[in-house]
């Protein structure tokens, strides 16, 4: 049990900027340690939703109006990861939107300013999570708990082409943070348990089944469309990841309670 919290406390630390101090007499994680943390990435995903969530709950009712709500949840979420999902989809929206090489794509990957293509990106990312978070309001409780099962399903799914993809470059996160096949499945046994969480919301389990079938096919074609064009996972593949995931999860259950 202690591993688990020491190795979910590393994963909250990498994941976001939440000040979480190491346990007294516990070493920091480094080289391939820091998979080990990575493998709990449901795990921190379900605490950062937690976060989110209990925003959105908060908002709904206390009578905030539902765009409100959703904004100041989807608002709160980017802070606290220090916006390094969004900042991923942004960069790879740029670079294989304006790049005509693979080398031109990973170069404008690594530029730090923003382009019209991961602007645009940005745009409909955050307008479809509040879209869908504003609908889940409508029922504050159940929302609470869509919105902890969306965030451990899309932090696993960040994690999906670094496991299924190699490397495009040879260094940055895409190859510090590799994970093995085992640590890859562990990964996707908790992700089975968090998705299946809403049904304890009243949700169907089709609806769960859905959830999770359309953030793999999300995640499936990133990967598909990565590898064409850089040839592999940076760490931007893995925020754009996350990013649709979390979009597909919080859609169909936002369709499922309408």
């Amino acid at each position: 049990m202690i591993g688990l919290i020491d190795e979910t406390a590393e994963a909250l630390r990498f994941f976001s900027r939440l000040p979480i101090p190491l346990r007294p007499g516990a070493a920091a994680f480094s080289g391939p340690a820091f998979s080990l943390a990575l493998r709990r990435a449901p795990f921190a995903g379900a605490v950062l939703g937690l976060l989110s969530g209990l925003v959105l709950f908060v908002g709904a009712t206390a009578g905030a109006p539902a765009q409100v709500a959703a904004w100041l949840a989807v608002g709160l979420g980017a802070f606290v990861t220090g916006a390094m999902h969004e900042d991923g989809l942004a960069d790879v929206a740029d670079g294989f939107g304006g790049g005509y090489t693979r080398e031109r794509r990973l170069e404008i990957m690594r530029d730090s300013r923003i382009g019209a293509f991961g602007a645009a990106a940005l745009i409909l990312s955050f307008g479809l999570r509040v879209a869908a978070l504003a609908a889940l309001s409508a029922a504050p409780a159940r929302a609470l708990v869509v919105v902890v099962a969306a965030g451990a399903i899309s932090r696993a799914a960040c994690l999906a082409p670094v496991v299924l993809l190699p490397p495009a470059r040879s260094d940055g996160l895409g190859r510090a943070a590799a994970l093995s096949r085992a640590q890859g499945r562990e990964v996707l046994l908790a992700t089975l348990g968090f998705a299946a969480t809403p049904l304890l919301a009243g949700f169907s389990l089709t609806a769960c089944a859905l959830a999770l079938l359309c953030a793999g096919l999300a995640v499936r074609a990133l990967n598909a469309w990565a590898q064409s064009m850089i040839g592999g996972q940076t760490g931007d593949v893995a925020g754009a990841a996350q990013q649709l995931a979390e979009i597909a999860v919080l859609a169909v259950f936002a369709g499922a309670l309408a």
